[in-house]
């Protein structure tokens, strides 16, 4: 099937909006957010492509793309004797469209021209905020094999995640003959619930009801991704794939492993602090399906009379006489004496000012980017490059309404601390 991946595009999304994921989307794109300590989301859709061998893959780009783009042209370069490339396609205007994309389909048929070449046979499109691993290798070879016009990467979902996501109706033979998006009604999700033979074939155990959930993973044959495109539809997922089951040859590939979609705050945060179990549902420590990023030269972390308890802590960080609690601790994070962290995310910072040892009005002319001494925090997001004073406390409280602070967020039950935010000392969240 290696010989099928070198006749494949991958075109993945990268220009939404992500309003869902705000005010961590306030400076950046949606797959420019770190994630794990220090990757980003795009990683995980690169990787896949790069792990099944596919190796020609564009990132398509809109909204706050300048950390997008700096990180993937840092990330990601073949040598010049192979076909391999990952570029950027940022939304621009030409003769024939002079408006940004209205959605994923417009987004793929205003660049058309790069993608319809008779060098790929197949083009696979993904979404840009997903945590998953998939060899892709699998989902083409059953798209040769059944002589599919377009194959839907398709997941069992419980029937309370149904009305969130696309849900798929197929037959004895994988084929689908319907879709809903998000649907509510009871009446229309009893209909779409897996029946035997299929539902024993996932090794379903739970007793609630399952349906089929599309993961926004789709393969086309190329003269088939033009011809659904001679039109006007903004959406995949609203409009090309609902049109297209009626006229052609759709499938479904029935995938059983982990798969999330970060695009909510609390998706988000729940899907990093996972990563720090023991053994989590999604791991970074896979040398068989690695997850690639950008090469950064940082010195080890060092760790003074601390301790730290389920957590992940990436390069480059000091931490200094405190007590960490299932947390993801990111690149450079600087946490002072005496902290107690838990249930939190911190960003870390995109690179070094002077340290609180060498703070004085002479050489520091910014605040140091850390954690300082006697903070508390507790179910918080921390983006990159924040600042926040000696004894500060910042909580996040479960049953608290979503609200906008001076210098802070709440949302689903957790405080973000935005990029660049200066918390001063003694601050009570």
């Amino acid at each position: 099937m290696d010989q099928t991946s070198n006749k494949v595009l991958a075109v993945i999304m990268g220009g939404g909006a992500g309003t869902r994921l705000f005010p961590l989307t306030k400076e950046r794109a949606k797959p420019a957010v770190p994630i794990g300590g220090k990757y980003r989301l795009v990683d995980v859709p690169v990787s896949n492509c790069i792990n099944s061998n596919i190796r020609q893959i564009y990132v398509l780009t809109q909204f706050n793309s300048t950390s997008l783009h700096r990180h993937i042209y840092s990330s990601y370069a073949f040598d010049r004797f192979s076909r391999g490339f990952v570029e950027i396609l940022a939304a621009q205007q030409t003769t024939g469209s002079m408006s940004w994309y209205q959605g994923t389909a417009d987004a793929v048929r205003q660049n058309l021209r790069y993608f319809a070449l008779p060098e790929y046979d197949h083009i696979l499109i993904l979404s840009g905020d997903q945590l998953y691993r998939m060899d892709f290798r699998a989902v083409l070879q059953q798209h040769v094999e059944t002589q599919a016009d377009i194959t839907i990467a398709a997941i069992p979902v419980k029937r309370s995640e149904a009305p969130g996501l696309g849900i798929l109706q197929v037959d004895e033979k994988r084929k689908i003959n319907r879709f809903v998006e998000k649907p509510k009604d009871p009446a229309v999700l009893d209909s779409l619930k897996l029946q035997d033979p299929l539902l024993s074939s996932l090794r379903v155990t739970t007793s609630e009801d399952h349906m089929l959930a599309s993961m926004g993973i789709y393969v086309f044959k190329r003269d088939v991704l033009v011809d659904a495109l001679k039109n006007s539809h903004e959406d995949f997922g609203k409009h090309i794939i609902p049109e297209s089951i009626l006229r052609r040859q759709v499938f479904a590939y029935l995938y059983q492993g982990y798969w999330e979609d970060v695009g909510t705050i609390r998706s988000f945060f729940d899907a990093n602090l996972a990563m720090c179990g023991l053994k989590p549902a999604f791991s970074f420590f896979d040398r068989s399906s690695p997850v690639y990023t950008r090469a950064r030269f940082l010195p080890p972390t060092k760790i003074v009379e601390s301790h730290i308890g389920r957590s992940l802590v990436a390069d480059g960080c000091v931490i200094i006489k405190s007590n960490l609690e299932n947390c993801v601790i990111g690149l450079r994070s600087y946490i002072g004496e005496n902290c107690d962290v838990r249930d939190t995310i911190i960003m870390g910072c995109d690179y070094y000012a002077p340290g609180p040892e060498a703070a004085s009005e002479e050489t520091v002319t910014m605040p140091h980017m850390s954690i300082g001494r006697g903070t508390r925090i507790h179910r918080a997001i921390i983006d990159k490059n924040v600042h926040i004073g000696e004894g500060v406390t910042i909580a996040g409280k479960p049953d608290a309404p979503d609200m906008d602070g001076p210098n802070y967020y709440h949302r689903d039950g957790i405080v973000i601390i935005p990029k660049n935010t200066t918390i001063p000392a003694g601050t009570i969240i």
